[in-house]
């Protein structure tokens, strides 16, 4: 077993090419891919969404969102805003959005039904852009890489060891213990750094911060109630969510407040 997890171990550093900071101080692994194959993974990934799914026909969605994406790409740094950013509003009821490497957002009208003013839907927004200048992409891919680098190595070495069907049960059940163990909380931390990152970007925008308050018991009433337990979802509790969303709102009230008072009065809609 010592073998094991320093074989592990070494499949987890080797996947773990590079370390980074977060725009909230976290260190992060990164480094599987390269920044431009990362961004032309998104610019790929969109074009094929685009091929895909319908695109909704409504000219005023589509500079609806447009505009909000262009206002918090406005306050990311320098090389961050130089992107290609590009907008989409797919026709799709799941209310969901989404944004990718390379600047590319697309918006399923599902959510317009849940984000009931530009405030909300900025913060939808701006979380999921969040996602991208968090470099969370290329950290999950870095962590990806390893968790499968890892568990190939435990099988080898319990095959060896055990036999062809240790192995084989090793892949099954290794993958499980992982996504459960190492990849959702990773993902869950992503998430709720998002929602700092969003949360802060809309606030410098000039969108009203406590509206991703109001956002999120809109998706409640929206869900049902209905979700997975919190130690198996990729998202953290919606009511905690909520809890920390409020505690943030209040702490960037001011500096909403300056950038209204800048002269940053979005008016998308």
């Amino acid at each position: 077993m010592k073998a094991l997890t320093a074989a592990l171990a070494t499949a987890l550093a080797v996947a773990g090419c590079a370390t980074t900071t977060s725009p909230t101080g976290r260190t992060q692994y990164v480094g599987a891919v390269s920044q431009a194959e990362l961004n032309r993974m998104g610019e790929q990934a969109f074009a094929e969404t685009k091929a895909k799914m319908r695109q909704s026909p409504d000219a005023r969605q589509q500079a609806y969102v447009r505009c909000i994406v262009n206002d918090i790409v406005r306050e990311l740094p320098a090389n961050w805003q130089q992107l290609n950013w590009e907008s989409v509003v797919f026709v799709d009821e799941n209310p969901n959005a989404f944004a990718l490497p390379g600047g590319k957002v697309g918006v399923h009208t599902g959510i317009l039904n849940v984000a009931r003013n530009q405030d909300q839907l900025a913060a939808v927004i701006a979380h999921e852009i969040g996602h991208v200048y968090a470099n969370h992409h290329d950290e999950r891919i870095t962590r990806q890489m390893g968790a499968q680098g890892a568990l190939g190595v435990a099988g080898a070495l319990l095959g060896s060891r055990y036999g062809e069907g240790a192995q084989q049960s090793t892949s099954q059940l290794g993958g499980a213990a992982l996504q459960a163990t190492f990849l959702l909380p990773g993902t869950r931390t992503q998430e709720t750094e998002a929602d700092v990152v969003g949360q802060e970007l809309m606030a410098k925008a000039g969108f009203d911060p406590r509206a991703a308050v109001g956002l999120w018991q809109n998706m409640i009433a929206a869900s049902g109630g209905s979700r997975p337990p919190q130690w198996l979802s990729t998202h953290p509790n919606p009511e905690n969510r909520i809890s920390e969303l409020q505690a943030r709102a209040n702490a960037l009230v001011p500096t909403y407040e300056q950038a209204r008072a800048a002269g940053k009065r979005p008016a998308c809609g």
